[in-house]
Formats: structure tokens, sequence, C-alpha cells
């Protein structure tokens, strides 16, 4: 019975090694495998935010509108002097194709400007008039009057 038993173990030991090859190859190949992954995380570590830095670069460049340049109004001119030479839709069409909205938003932001030009030539001017005011109603505050009992403050102490 010995002999029987220990010829089945050689059976089965024998059974088991093409298995136990198959799993070591099968283990060498997942090994490599999980080499490869490596490596290739590795480089991905290494190269994923200079492409995630150039796709944003992208992305806000194709969503950011190109104003035309404003003049900073340091041309010296006459405030009402019309400009000389094309205007700026004139460069703006001959230039490039500009959709119809950047034409109108680049008007609206020449007429904003202007309107500010206009705003602060006559700030000095309301100064003034706010001076005055200022100045009359001290000289009023500063005159021994009779006010009306309709305009005085009720003195409830």
């Amino acid at each position: 019975m010995k002999k029987i038993l220990s010829c089945s173990r050689c059976v089965q030991a024998s059974i088991f090694e093409p298995e136990d090859a198959q799993m070591e190859e099968d283990l060498e190949q997942l090994e490599l495998e999980v080499q490869n992954m490596a490596e290739k995380i590795l480089h991905y570590r290494s190269t994923l935010s200079e492409q995630l830095k150039n796709a944003f670069a992208v992305l806000a460049s194709a969503h950011r509108p190109e104003f035309p340049q404003v003049d900073s109004g340091s041309e010296p001119r006459p405030s009402g002097a019309p400009r000389q030479g094309p205007s700026r839709d004139s460069e703006l069409v001959s230039n490039s194709p500009v959709s119809e909205s950047y034409i109108d938003t680049a008007k609206k932001i020449e007429l904003l400007k202007e309107k500010t030009m206009k705003n602060i030539a006559a700030l000095h001017g309301l100064l003034k008039r706010l001076k005055g005011c200022v100045s009359a109603i001290d000289n009023l505050d500063s005159h021994p009057s009779i006010i009306h009992p309709a305009f005085r403050k009720d003195r409830t102490s």
C-alpha cells in the first residue's frame, strides 16, 4: 500500500508541476505588467502637470475675448477733435474676421470712454457749484434770523 501511496503522491506531484509552472509564468507576467504600470504612472506624474497647464492656458485664451488696445488718452488732441486715419472699426475688420458682437462691444467701450471723459471734464464746474452751495448754507447758519416754527426742531428734554 505504501508503494501505491507513494506512487499516487508522485502522480500528484507530476500533476501539480505543470500547474506550478503555469502559475509561475502567470506570476512573472503579472509582475512585468505591474512594473510597466509603475513606469507609466511615474511618466504621467512627471508630465501631467505641464499638460494640464497647457490645456488650461488654451481654454482660458479661447474664452477670453481679445479687446482692441484702448489708447490711454495720452495723445495730444483737442477733446472734440475726431481721430485722424482709419477708424478702429475699419482696422478690426481689415485685420481679422471679427464677429458682430465683438464690434458692438468695442463701440460700447469707446462710448463709455467718451462719456467718462466728458464727466471728468464737467467735474470741475460741479465742484465749484457744490462749494458755492456749501458756503451759502454756512452763511445762512451764521445770520441771526427768524426761522419759521415749521422748520424748527422740537426740543424735548
